[in-house]
């Protein structure tokens, strides 16, 4: 069993436990009924689950005539499959006030993002292209430095989350606001970062950039409409 992929698991899920209690002490997720801790967990299980069927079908495995590969995650997870995957099943869940719900979790779900990111610690996976400047770090048994890219990411939406949260309870953002911010965010993070890991194919860049446009629209539709 890979102990450091479950140890970064981990970790994501402290991360969006302790925003999800810093939230609820302070009101942000009035109005929504749906248990948020439940329904996270839930969309990103069926998001992992979803994303290594996308992986399996890209590599030419069979999941049907091959289902023990499903459980080998470490084998890799599609990224835009596990996206689609969990805001699937997170609508699923909340259909019944989606904006009101996802304006609720958007906060927490950066930050587990964030401890995902984080969780590179455990997994010694931080690292990606080469870089001079003073904080790169160095592989065990070599002297080249490289951008300890995750985590710059793990910075990023850990920023982006603790703003997200302190304007939901200062500010009053309109209704789908947070949503559009966190999913810009999220999708602007791993846009900025990509060109420093290390790929063969450059990464999903253009999913990302539909993100960030996408994110933006409703965030900016949001406010105007507040506005008029």
């Amino acid at each position: 069993m890979e102990f450091s992929l479950l140890a970064a698991a981990a970790i994501a899920t402290g991360a969006f436990w302790l925003m999800l209690r810093w939230e609820a002490k302070r009101g942000n997720a009035a109005g929504c009924a749906l248990n948020l801790w439940d329904a996270g967990l839930t969309a990103a299980i069926g998001g992992v689950f979803v994303g290594r069927l996308f992986s399996m079908l890209s590599a030419g495995i069979n999941p049907l005539t091959d289902p023990g590969q499903i459980l080998l995650v470490r084998s890799g997870v599609s990224t835009v499959g596990a996206t689609v995957g969990a805001f699937a099943v997170f609508a699923f869940l909340g259909r019944r006030e989606l904006v009101t719900s996802a304006d609720a979790i958007a906060p927490s779900a950066l930050a587990a993002l964030a401890g995902w990111h984080a969780g590179c610690l455990a997994t010694s996976g931080c690292l990606g292209t080469e870089t001079t400047l003073a904080w790169g770090m160095t592989l065990e048994g070599s002297s080249i430095t490289r951008h300890p890219v995750e985590v710059y990411a793990a910075i990023g939406l850990a920023l982006a989350a603790a703003g997200i949260a302190l304007w939901k309870q200062h500010g009053r953002p309109p209704a789908s606001a947070p949503f559009g911010l966190a999913l810009a965010a999220a999708a602007g993070v791993r846009l900025a970062t990509e060109p420093m890991r290390i790929s063969l194919d450059g990464g999903p860049t253009v999913f990302y950039a539909v993100g960030l446009a996408l994110g933006l629209a409703i965030a900016v539709l949001a406010m105007v409409r507040a506005r008029s």
